[in-house]
């Protein structure tokens, strides 16, 4: 199951990197999509586990306070580490390849630390992991677009473009198959995926929706929202049958 979700987060990521390539006028629709499947997972399935897992430790206000602070490190991140904007065009006169590299890389990293949530949830439960993964792929596809647009927003090639689209559809692979020689506490899970429901409300909310909406129609993008939190809830609804 693992290798097959490796190859699927492989092929996600390096599939959005081409969407973007090629069919750049319809890249809002998928964003809204996949905002709200992001979102979905994270009320519908990871904050449930992680109260449920947790419960026997801690009371329910700590684990949602670990959602809130994992919303805001992950707001640092995006903001200081990743160096992912939404205007780039503003500070394009300095160092613009250099920073679309940065932010190529940054995103690369990210890729791995999501290929990382899946493990870590497969060791909650197959249930679990598989409902993580299906959150997981729709975002690499996302990432995949984010990655190739972040290079030719910043005065890259369509070369550089699709080598990072590689090294970027290859991060989450890496980062699943490292979560293979560690295992971590059940009582831990319970805060790590509180985390993960806390930087899948920011994915979501601010990074995603934003850019689905850019210069749109918001009719669209908002029925393309509500579908992916649909199709999530009733992803979860029936995992759990």
């Amino acid at each position: 199951m693992i290798i097959l979700i490796s190859i699927g987060a492989f092929v996600s990521t390096f599939l959005g990197g081409i969407f973007a390539l090629r069919f750049k006028d319809k890249l809002h629709l998928i964003l809204g999509f996949s905002a709200g499947a992001v979102i979905g997972v994270a009320f519908f399935d990871l904050l449930p586990e992680a109260i449920e897992l947790g419960k026997i430790n801690f009371d329910i206000s700590f684990i949602t306070s670990i959602v809130a602070l994992g919303f805001v490190a992950y707001t640092i991140l995006d903001r200081f580490v990743f160096f992912h904007s939404h205007n780039s065009e503003e500070h394009e006169e300095q160092n613009i390849n250099k920073r679309g590299i940065l932010g190529a890389g940054s995103l690369s990293l990210h890729s791995f630390l999501d290929g990382a949530a899946v493990g870590l949830a497969f060791q909650v439960s197959s249930a679990v992991g598989a409902i993580v993964a299906i959150a997981v792929l729709v975002h690499d596809f996302s990432d995949g677009i984010n990655t190739v647009n972040m290079v030719l927003k910043n005065s890259g090639t369509q070369k550089q473009a699709f080598k990072w689209l590689l090294i970027d559809a290859i991060a989450p692979v890496l980062g699943i198959t490292s979560t293979l020689f560690f295992s971590v506490p059940e009582s831990a899970l319970g805060i790590i995926l509180a985390l993960f429901a806390g930087f899948f409300l920011y994915i979501g909310a601010s990074d995603l929706l934003p850019e689905s909406h850019h210069s749109h129609p918001t009719a669209w993008t908002t029925f393309a929202t509500i579908l992916g939190v649909a199709v999530l809830y009733g992803a979860i609804r029936l995992a759990g049958i």
